[in-house]
């Protein structure tokens, strides 16, 4: 009798053995993350254009990259001018942004992008010099 509970007893042991701990589960992925900007300065803004009220907002189709870099800028709708469209492209070529993330990992992403002119008001001194230039035809 107790060759045959030293028996169970080592069965069961033996059983057990593969009962213990096991290895923890993986850790979820980290959650997806949207693209950030990180640095966006404004465009140049010519003084005269801003002078004659011609402001608007360029909006553009910006891919970035998993650099965080603009690789491709696509205008979507224009300011009305084709100057102010042009600096707004090249400064939005020139920001940097956080890039988005999937599993973890960087990856690319479109974005819409506006950017505004907003004439000043009440307008800078310089504007009437430039006004009373513009009207001298200078």
């Amino acid at each position: 009798m107790n060759v045959r509970l030293l028996s169970l007893s080592l069965i069961a042991a033996t059983g057990l053995a593969g009962c213990g701990p096991s290895e923890p589960p993986a850790p979820p992925p980290p959650p997806p993350t949207e693209v950030a900007a990180v640095k966006t300065p404004p465009p140049q803004y010519p003084l005269e254009l801003a002078c004659m009220g011609v402001g608007g907002t360029s909006t553009f189709k910006v891919t970035i990259g998993a650099d965080g870099k603009p690789s491709e800028v696509a205008l979507l709708t224009g300011a009305g001018n084709p100057q102010l469209d042009e600096l707004a492209r090249t400064a939005v070529q020139g920001w940097q942004f956080k890039a988005a993330t999937r599993n973890g990992a960087a990856v690319p992403a479109t974005i819409q992008v506006p950017v505004s002119f907003n004439p000043p008001q009440p307008k800078p001194d310089q504007c009437f010099a430039i006004e009373e230039r513009l009207r001298r035809g200078g």
